[in-house]
């Protein structure tokens, strides 16, 4: 048992907790499907991405630290 390798929590914690971030996650696909196209580079959709993860974090963080050692 003690040859096996760990699973990562966080991935698995990060999947149930994705449907719970559906409004940041369409906010994000409209971004990117506005901005298609851009030539110019000086258009992104980062402050949509983060608050995407920052939602997804929120999420998975009280669930994840009791499972750590």
């Amino acid at each position: 048992m003690a040859d096996e390798e760990p699973v990562d929590q966080k991935k698995y914690l990060e999947e149930s907790c994705k449907p719970k971030c559906v409004k940041p996650l369409l906010e994000y696909q409209a971004c990117v499907k506005r901005i298609q196209g851009d030539e110019s580079g000086h258009k992104h959709c980062t402050g949509q991405y983060f608050d995407y993860w920052s939602c997804v974090d929120k999420c998975v963080a009280p669930k994840l630290f009791p499972k750590l050692k």
